[in-house]
């Protein structure tokens, strides 16, 4: 391995055989990273197939010229490695996350929705022919009421009344209301497939937009890292090296290196910096607080499909009710009758009893709130694969911030290696610093 990483690291190779080393490790990076760009760009960000395939085609061809032929960005790209466990790659990650809460859980939960929406309107739909089918019962209590009436009335033979029932006009199509309360529910269900529609959209653009920010970003800071290792000796120059310590014993000042001061570090070591350690502590609450959006976007999903289940369930078991109508209905005969029996007495004809009595009746009827007819669709539980992949994902994220460190770390340890006489006099420089400090101190 260290043969192949000496091959690979150095700026020309010394023979034939280490040009065909060379060749095959770019090579084999090149296929292992094609096929990654094209899992990425099909699975995670949608792309079609053929064009993940001739965009996956492409950049593995021109990585493979970069890789061979240019020195320095074989050094980038290896710092990008390593730079994926950093802030860039936690981005990355996020933005995966996202996509699966997107294209899995709210589609769900918008699901379970629409099945509340359809018991509402079930319910809707059964009460209101049920209510509607109840005023029979009014007609049937005013047409016996009117035949108690003209009864009564036929009696009395000064007074005859054509008829004495009531009429009611009732309602008897219901196909206007359930018309309007079919295009209200056709309406609600397409605002909701647009919102669907435009939410899937949009996250699908800004995960694109923020993958390829990403890839650029990862490429400018590796660079930019490059950059300054090699025209500033200050920079990222706080390590205690093994040049370094070499330089000491040679130069009889070990010394130097013995209880060192706290702003130096051992690149291999698991000690951090103050510094180190509040970057850490920022980066984990802000992926924190990630995964409290997470996590309120899957307990929506957990709750929605708790009320949708429930009002299914419940739906089905509502029982009728019973509905009574009872109609008392008392005849007083009043002054009026005593006038008319004076009247008889008067003219010398006998008076008459009135055959008036009480009218009583009892009407039932039920009403429905449900129906076996209903389209109701069943509720969609949670998906546990999902929540056990965005699970381990924020692991992995978790991990990411505290190995960020060594990461950066291992990012300075493979350009020393790329440019050994460059780091020779990095080592110089510092230990220069090291001396002047312990001169003046």
């Amino acid at each position: 391995v260290a043969d192949l990483w000496l091959v690979y690291s150095k700026p020309v190779p010394a023979n034939g055989r280490e040009l065909w080393t060379l060749f095959l490790q770019c090579s084999c990076i090149t296929a292992v990273i094609g096929g990654l760009f094209y899992n990425w760009m099909f699975a995670s960000l949608e792309y079609s197939w053929h064009l993940s395939v001739a965009m996956a085609v492409s950049f593995s061809l021109l990585l493979l010229l970069t890789l061979f032929l240019v020195h320095p960005a074989r050094c980038v790209f290896s710092m990008i490695m390593p730079t994926l466990g950093t802030k860039q790659g936690r981005k990355l990650l996020l933005s995966t996350c996202t996509m699966i809460v997107v294209v899995n859980i709210l589609p769900n939960i918008i699901s379970n929705i629409k099945t509340i929406l359809q018991v509402i309107q079930c319910i809707c739909k059964n009460s209101s022919e049920s209510l509607l089918n109840s005023t029979a019962l009014l007609g049937t209590a005013a047409w016996e009421f009117g035949d108690a009436i003209q009864e009564t009335s036929n009696s009395i033979n000064i007074h005859r009344p054509m008829n004495g029932h009531f009429q009611f006009s009732l309602l008897k199509n219901s196909s206007l209301i359930y018309q309007q309360m079919h295009l209200a529910g056709e309406k609600i269900g397409r605002d909701f497939l647009a919102v669907e529609v435009l939410v899937k959209d949009s996250v699908r653009v800004g995960n694109k937009l923020v993958a390829g920010f990403s890839m650029l970003y990862l490429c400018f800071e590796s660079t930019w890292y490059l950059k300054n290792y090699l025209t500033n000796l200050h920079f990222d120059n706080f390590y205690i090296t093994k040049k370094l310590e070499r330089l000491a014993v040679d130069r009889k000042a070990a010394h130097l290196l013995v209880g060192p001061s706290k702003n130096l570090l051992r690149p291999t070591g698991m000690k951090l910096s103050r510094e180190e350690v509040m970057l850490c502590l920022v980066q984990a609450m802000l992926l924190t607080v990630a995964l409290m959006l997470m996590l309120v976007v899957v307990a929506m999903d957990h709750f929605a499909f708790s009320v949708a289940d429930t009002a299914e369930r419940k739906a089905s078991q509502f029982s009728m009710v019973p509905v009574t109508l009872n109609i008392k209905y008392s005849v007083s005969a009043g002054a009026k009758i005593g006038i008319l029996n004076s009247l008889l007495e008067s003219l010398g004809l006998p008076s008459k009893e009135l055959p008036l009595q009480d009218f009583k009746g009892s009407y039932h009827h039920y009403l429905t709130f449900s129906s076996a007819h209903c389209g109701i669709s069943r509720p969609t539980p949670p998906n546990p694969s999902v929540l056990l992949a965005v699970g381990l994902l924020f692991c992995i994220l978790y991990a990411t911030v505290f190995l960020q460190t060594y990461a950066h770390r291992l990012c300075r340890k493979i350009a020393g290696s790329f440019f050994e006489s460059w780091e020779e006099k990095r080592a110089l420089y510092l230990y220069k610093k090291l001396s002047r400090k312990h001169k003046e101190g």
